[in-house]
Formats: structure tokens, sequence, C-alpha cells
């Protein structure tokens, strides 16, 4: 039997001379384009559970035409999720939408709201360990949206929840280093300077019945709390910087182990022009807005080197950083850019979301089992 390995529903063999079991071991070492693009039967084998998982891209959309609900409040504001989550397979080009998240209590992530036409609601994610966490969102009545991280893990295919939170709270820092999530400053309902100035740690290595947040070294002040901001991990801290774009800005570094804060590193700060994200936590890289230039820190120099520069890079609005790849989801989220920072020079493609779709966020992890 062969229970856990290929089932070859048209009775051909993957490699003929070979049992299944075996000729899975050897094809599995080949390029899941090149599995896909041979033959049925080698296609099918990429999707079985036992094979190994190559990597997708998973996205937050927001519907352009607003939410849609089957439960609208009369004469009021829809309170409804307006964030849909799907995963796209860069290898059969495809868009799939993940399995609806747990309503119980009720999603309300508002990504747009009728009395702020002008400005976007921050929808806060990141990875860590191979899951997918949503940690911060406001409602319609502009109050934080999750009393407890959201999470999905793509090799279960499931949704589930994490430990509560002391204080939901919006516009804050999120960030992941180690297996850990941390999150830091923002606002709960209304402005606290003890919150302003907290920082978190929930640790997803350890077991389930042991997850809870820790409290650690406090900032300095509040300057983090009036946007969204991404701690990038990066060789045992998080860097961050408190103000997006080109402005005049403020960085801090976390040591995880130390659990201790620092100044950022003059030239890491002055480079610091648009959204980041960390390469396996070793390397940092950043699109400058204006210029579109994607660059790579140098940390021995103190300096920021340029990758590529693209016009389709200019006014990205959040990057992520995986197998190789920079994944930005260009200016109103019209598509996602790809570069490839493997390929010398660098090379990149385009990826347009679903019909009707503004992206969000992205983010890249093990395709869906």
């Amino acid at each position: 039997t062969h229970s856990d390995s290929f089932d070859d529903s048209e009775n051909r063999t993957l490699l003929p001379g070979l049992p299944d079991d075996l000729a899975q071991r050897c094809l599995s070492s080949l390029s899941p384009s090149l599995l896909f693009s041979v033959c049925h039967p080698w296609r099918r084998l990429l999707y079985f559970p036992s094979f190994p998982p190559f990597f997708s891209l998973y996205v937050l959309f927001s519907p352009l035409h607003g939410p849609t609900t089957t439960n609208p409040v009369p004469g009021g504001i829809d309170p409804q999720n307006s964030i849909e989550f799907f995963s796209f397979d860069p290898i059969s080009s495809s868009w799939t939408p993940l399995p609806t998240p747990p309503q119980n209590p009720p999603l309300h992530l508002l990504h747009r709201h009728p009395s702020f036409l002008s400005r976007n609601l921050p929808v806060q994610s990141l990875t860590v360990s191979n899951h997918l966490v949503l940690i911060a969102a406001t409602t319609h009545k502009l109050f934080p949206a999750l009393s407890s991280p959201l999470v999905f893990h793509p090799e279960s295919n499931s949704w589930f929840y994490g430990p509560q939170i002391s204080t939901p709270r919006r516009w804050c820092v999120t960030g992941s280093a180690q297996g850990a999530v941390y999150m830091a400053s923002g606002v709960g309902s209304h402005y606290q300077g003890d919150i302003a100035r907290s920082m978190e740690r929930w640790d997803l290595n350890k077991k389930r019945e042991s997850w809870g947040w820790e409290n650690k070294a406090p900032l300095k002040d509040g300057r983090f709390s009036r946007e969204e901001v991404e701690a990038v991990g990066y060789r045992g801290k998080l860097c961050m910087v408190n103000v997006k774009g080109n402005a005049v800005k403020e960085g801090a570094v976390y040591d995880v182990e130390l659990d201790k804060w620092e100044e950022m590193p003059q030239g890491m700060v002055a480079g610091w022009n648009g959204p980041a994200a960390t390469m396996d936590e070793d390397v940092i890289y950043v699109i400058d807005e204006v210029k579109g230039r994607l660059s790579k820190y140098d940390g021995e120099k103190d300096c920021w080197e340029k990758v590529i520069e693209l016009e389709q890079l200019k006014r990205a609005e959040q990057i992520t950083a995986g197998r190789g790849k920079i994944c930005a989801i260009s200016a109103k989220g019209e598509k996602i850019i790809v570069v490839d920072v493997r390929d010398k020079p660098a090379r990149f493609w385009e990826v347009a979301p679903p019909p009707g779709m503004e992206v969000v966020a992205v983010h890249v992890l093990p395709r869906m089992i």
C-alpha cells in the first residue's frame, strides 16, 4: 500500500522501473516548476501531502468596492470584516481562498472607514515559524479588533487564536525573531502612556499549553505609537523606525537575548526610507519609496547597498522577504512586485491580484496542504 505516498489514479508509474515511493524520493529534489510542466502524474505529485511543500504567497486583500456581507446593519456602518485571505500558487499561477477564519467572536478587520476616505487603517500581520499571524487591526468603531492573535497554519490548513493580549491595541510595533512574536507600544481604545512604552513577547517555541505574553523591557517613550511599525528581526535583534517614508525619523534596536534597547546605527536609520523586511533574519532589505530603489544593509560598513532600482517600486507600501525573493506591494495595492535577489543582476516580475481586490499585506509561507 501507498497510504502516505503518491496515489496514481491513472495507473501510471512516476518513473518506469521504480516503485512510486522511491520515485517520489528521487523527484522531490527537482524544481517544482519542472515537475508541474512535464506530465500530469508529476503535477499531481506536487500537491500530495507527503511531498515537500513549495512556498507560496499569502495575501491579505481588501475588496475595492467595500466588504461583502450577508448581515448588514440597517442604517448603520457595516461592521463586517473587510479583509479577505488568499494564497497564490506560483507554480500554477492561481489564487485560492484560505478557509474561513473562526467567527466566534465575529471578526471585524476594517481597512477603510467611510469617515476617513483619504487614509487606510492598518491591518498588522507577520510570519513566524511558518505561521501567518494577524496581531492588530481596527474595528468600524475605531477600537482594537483583536483581543488575541489570529493565526493560520498552512500545513494543517487551519486557523486558531493565540494567547489573549493583556491590552488589545492598534498602531503598534509588531515583529518576530527566533520563533517569537513581539508587540510594543500602540494605542488601545484610547492613548495610555504605559501602553505606548510597553513591550511584550509571545514565544511560539513553547508548548501551546504554556503560551502567554511576557512583559519585556519598555521603550523609553511613546514615539512608536503614532502609526503601525515593522520590527525587523536581524541577527538576534529587532530593528525599527517610528515614521514611514523619507521623513525625519527615530530608530531603535531591541536586543532579544539581553532584553535591552539600543540606539540604531546612524547609517541604518539614515537609509531606512521605506518599507523593510529581513531575509532569514540575516539580511535587511529596504525600498526607498521615492526612488524605487531596493537596497540591503551592510552591518560591517553601516551602509545600504543598492540591489535594483525600478519605477514599479516607487511608493511601495509593504515588503516581505523569503526564499531569495523580495515581494513588494506596489502603490495603492494594485499588484505585487517580486524581485529575485539571488540572480545577478536581480530580475523581477509582477503578480496581479484577483479582480476587484487591493493588496493589503503579503507573506511567504509553505503551500496549503
